[in-house]
Order: C-alpha cells, then structure tokens, then sequence
C-alpha cells in the first residue's frame, strides 16, 4: 500500500494518550480488529488496514461535543506523519462528513457501529461472550431499533457495498474482535 511513517505501537501510545483506557479505548481496539478481519478477507494490508481503525477516533474525546470538528483535529494532529490520503479519506468518511469512495472508506463506515452492536450483543447474550453470537441472535437483535440504538443501523448495513449479506459481514466483525477477546473481557 503505502509507506505509513507511524508503526502500531507508537499510534497505540498517541491513542491512549489522548482517549486513555477505557470503553472508547476498547472499541477503538475493536475497529482496529475489525478492520483487520476485512483486509485479511480482501487480501488487502492488514496492517494499513488495522492502522486506519486504530486512528479513526483519536479526537473524539476532543470533538465528542463539536461533531463537525471529529476528525479534522485528528488529521491535524497527525499531519507530522505524512499519512496516506487514502486512509485520511477513510477517517474522515466514517462519521459522514464526507462520502465513501473505496472499499477501505465502506469498511470503516460500516465496521465502527458494527464493534458497539456486537459488544451490546455480547453483553445481552447468556454468556457474555462474542464467541456464543450466530446469526440468528444477531439478525434478531438487529431489527429491534431500540436495542444499541446508537449502533447506525444504515452504517451497519452499508457493508452491501463491500459485497456482504449482513449476516456474514456481523460474523466476520465478531470473529476479528474474538481476536482480542482477552482485551475486551468477552
């Protein structure tokens, strides 16, 4: 892809010193794994991949009340970092200021409300574990609106546009989020 001027571990270290440890640190991790998931299914870098996820919220505790600045104070704090603007285009499109265009820009559309969907579900499940969720539990709590409302439906199923039934799209978010199981604690 591209010659990325930050590695993982460092990205790590700005993300927790901007967002620190907590659930927006978990779903930040969580995208991370999702996106890895989908560039591993589309034979894509894994790590250009991972990276965009990583980065994708890095001023939203910044911007949390000024939305129209979400992701604008991120793509000035990593400016020194010359990064691709591909994957810039990709964080800014993932809250809507901006449309998709590629399939790195659908993914993280559809993969950032997709984490917070499958950790209610997890938490909703007997067992409180991404592993127990199958697509009939999924699918079913999809529909109810008011379950994880804040989990965009219409994001969520914008994953049409990478070629995948919703089913399979949810399942191969989960099976990368079980990647980091540990760190979520499910």
């Amino acid at each position: 892809m591209s010659n990325i001027q930050i590695q993982r571990e460092e990205a790590y270290q700005l993300v927790v010193e901007k967002i620190g440890v907590n659930n927006l640190l978990k779903h930040i991790i969580s995208v991370e794994a999702g996106m890895r998931q989908l560039a591993i299914h589309f034979n894509e870098d894994v790590d250009y991949w991972g990276m965009t996820g990583l980065l994708h919220d890095l001023d939203y505790n910044e911007t949390k009340n000024d939305e129209p600045r979400h992701t604008y104070l991120t793509a000035e704090w990593l400016s020194k970092y010359n990064l691709p603007e591909e994957m810039m285009h990709a964080i800014h499109a993932h809250p809507g200021h901006i449309p998709c265009q590629s399939k790195l820009d659908w993914a993280l559309y559809a993969v950032d409300p997709t984490t917070g969907f499958l950790v209610a579900c997890a938490l909703m499940h007997p067992d409180k574990k991404l592993a127990a969720l199958d697509s009939k539990f999924l699918l079913k709590r999809f529909k109810e609106k008011r379950f994880a409302a804040g989990a965009t439906r219409e994001n969520m199923a914008a994953c049409s546009n990478l070629g995948f039934e919703l089913d399979e799209f949810l399942l191969m978010v989960r099976d990368g989020m079980m990647t980091i199981s540990d760190k979520l604690g499910m």
